[in-house]
């Protein structure tokens, strides 16, 4: 059953939690593996681009400002999803176990190529905030991760895990 939009949920009440489940028999739209990898990139590019600054705007060595941004990268991509699941008037505790299930092995593969294609660009690590190379490498990096990330979250969300756990809230 390929689930593109939430029409049908428009008459629950504001507050409710509604969990249901969407048999996809493995079958997955492209367009919602899409979706649910852009969400997850938003977060990451979020916390990747926030690190990276902060990072090197305190002159900080290569291995400290690519930690801060993967660690800001799983705090913002798990905070996105936190915010819609607890939208759904779900306990925080549970909130942050769906956001654990649904998002860290799409955060992780992001987060692999984005930081890999970074490391591996040459002199892309110790470009500065004014240098293109600095701009260009990280979008360059993100574009690759979503497109390897993609197929691992239609795989994901066709066997009811990532994204397809967040469904089970949406009202």
């Amino acid at each position: 059953m390929e689930h593109d939009t939430h029409a049908q949920h428009d008459t629950h009440p504001q507050h409710e939690v509604h969990a249901h489940t969407h048999d996809t028999g493995g079958k997955v739209a492209w367009s919602m593996a899409a979706q649910a990898t852009l969400h997850c990139l938003t977060g990451c590019a979020i916390g990747e681009v926030l690190g990276m600054v902060i990072g090197t705007a305190f002159g900080w060595g290569n291995a400290p400002t690519m930690v801060l941004a993967i660690v800001l990268a799983f705090v913002f991509g798990y905070s996105l999803t936190l915010r819609g699941v607890l939208k759904a008037g779900v306990d925080f505790g549970t909130a942050f176990r769906v956001a654990l299930a649904a998002d860290t092995l799409s955060i992780a593969v992001m987060e692999l190529i984005d930081n890999g294609v970074i490391a591996l660009w040459p002199d892309a690590m110790d470009a500065q905030l004014a240098d293109l190379l600095f701009w260009g490498a990280l979008a360059i990096s993100l574009a690759i991760a979503f497109v390897v990330t993609t197929p691992v979250n239609k795989w994901m969300i066709g066997r009811g895990k990532g994204h397809a756990v967040v469904h089970q809230y949406h009202h």
